[in-house]
């Protein structure tokens, strides 16, 4: 399904209502990238109320999630939308519970942020957080790009992106162990730090499910629980496919 398929329905109220979502799971996606950025540099700049505020701000993500939910169900209802369509409903309802996640791991990378902001700050600045922040924000980035444009190429890039993501967050982990081992009195640090590794990593876990969804969206294909080579060889398949009939 490409974007222009959304101008070829009979109902003209139906392209709109299938745009304004559309629209809706963007802006809550931006509402979310802007949630991280300012939870890592709360972290980065030691500021404690810029913190706390991410924290407070999830509300207005959740207001979402519950506002795009109602229109689905108020479209599945009215509309009865089938193939390419209904893929589009269910991939919107799945991507706004993953957002509406990101957004609870970025207030509490916040309430992290608060907490170290307290404490004794590490020679390096959390460079190696601020290190993985920095890919999983790319891919939060990348997969709300692929989702706009239903570019399954663009989402396979981001879900392989997920791999450097797991790497940085397992040597960061094993580097805390380390630290506490050495140094006992960094340990309650260490946790807070390693707790904010676990929140990007799980961020970038959600930007991946995202991704695939934008592909099922476009190929019809579920492809959750899939190993990387099997997902790359679907899309490339399906697209095959799509240049054939085309």
């Amino acid at each position: 399904m490409e974007v222009e398929d959304l101008g070829h329905h009979i109902s003209r109220r139906f392209n709109e209502d299938l745009e304004r979502v559309r629209n809706s799971v963007l802006t809550m996606g931006g509402l979310v990238e802007e949630q991280l950025a300012r939870g890592m540099r709360a972290l980065a700049e030691g500021n404690s109320e810029l913190g706390l505020k991410v924290a407070e701000d999830d509300d207005k993500v959740n207001r979402m999630e519950v506002s795009i939910d109602e229109e689905c169900s108020r479209i599945l209802a009215t509309r009865a939308p089938t193939a390419g369509d209904l893929r589009l409903i269910i991939a919107v309802i799945k991507t706004i519970t993953d957002l509406e996640r990101i957004g609870d791991e970025a207030e509490k990378i916040g309430v992290l942020a608060a907490r170290l902001a307290t404490v004794e700050r590490p020679s390096t600045n959390y460079r190696e957080l601020r290190n993985l922040a920095g890919h999983v924000q790319e891919m939060l980035r990348g997969a709300l790009d692929a989702f706009a444009r239903l570019d399954a190429d663009a989402a396979l890039a981001v879900v392989k992106a997920d791999d450097i993501v797991d790497e940085e967050y397992e040597a960061i982990t094993r580097q805390g162990i380390t630290f506490m081992i050495e140094d006992p009195r960094t340990i309650s640090r260490v946790m807070d730090t390693m707790w904010v590794a676990r929140a990007l990593e799980r961020i970038g876990d959600h930007a991946k499910n995202i991704c695939e969804y934008v592909i099922y969206m476009v190929h019809g294909k579920d492809l959750r629980y899939t190993d990387l080579a099997h997902i790359e060889a679907e899309v490339r398949e399906a697209a095959r496919r799509r240049e054939t009939q085309s």
